[in-house]
């Protein structure tokens, strides 16, 4: 069995507004009238109203009770709001932060990319050409067809020749028969007769 003294602070610690978002919190509200219930600037207008009918009816005792209940909630809102516009407020502050650092290294990047195009020996090189092949095969950049070569059967012999000969295939070893196979005289299957 518990003890009292748990369930009584159990008790009151549901009561107590427990950080959150208290501008859209639902609370219950023990006033004079009754429980008022809704988020804190639903309890204020309705406590301001209240105070108005208070007033209408010649009631300042009740209508300043009233008043008092919708300042307690008006304080609770603007708390809140004070919160979440530090948050606000921070959060910006950080996505600045953030935005400069950025910035700042992609500034250095263009920098480092300006320096790397400013070297010489990281500038692209102009292709080496080869003025000694030129002289056995001069290359017009034209496609040669078959009418242009002349003799045909005698380029592809040339082109034969300098193709490098093929090894032959290495072969597999030949397994080793199976133990439950039957054992033959011969290293051929014997035929039917």
């Amino acid at each position: 069995m518990r003890s009292s003294k748990s369930r009584s602070r159990a008790k009151n610690n549901r009561n107590r507004p427990s950080g959150g978002n208290v501008v859209n919190r639902v609370f219950d509200s023990s006033g004079p009238e009754g429980k008022v219930r809704g988020t804190p600037q639903q309890i204020i207008d309705k406590y301001n109203q209240l105070a108005r009918d208070a007033q209408l009816s010649n009631d300042r005792v009740a209508a300043e009770n009233f008043q008092q209940h919708a300042e307690h909630y008006l304080r609770l809102l603007s708390e809140a709001q004070r919160e979440i516009e530090a948050r606000r407020e921070e959060q910006e502050r950080q996505n600045r932060e953030r935005q400069a650092e950025r910035d700042r290294e992609r500034a250095e990047r263009q920098e480092r990319e300006a320096a790397r195009q400013a070297d010489p020996a990281e500038a692209p090189q102009p292709d080496v050409m080869d003025f000694a092949g030129e002289a056995a095969a001069p290359e017009s950049g034209l496609v040669e067809t078959p009418e242009s070569k002349g003799n045909a059967p005698a380029a592809e012999a040339a082109e034969k020749k300098e193709k490098p000969a093929r090894r032959p295939r290495a072969r597999k070893p030949k397994a080793a028969p199976a133990e439950d196979a039957p054992k033959t005289d011969g290293d051929a299957p014997e035929a039917a007769e």
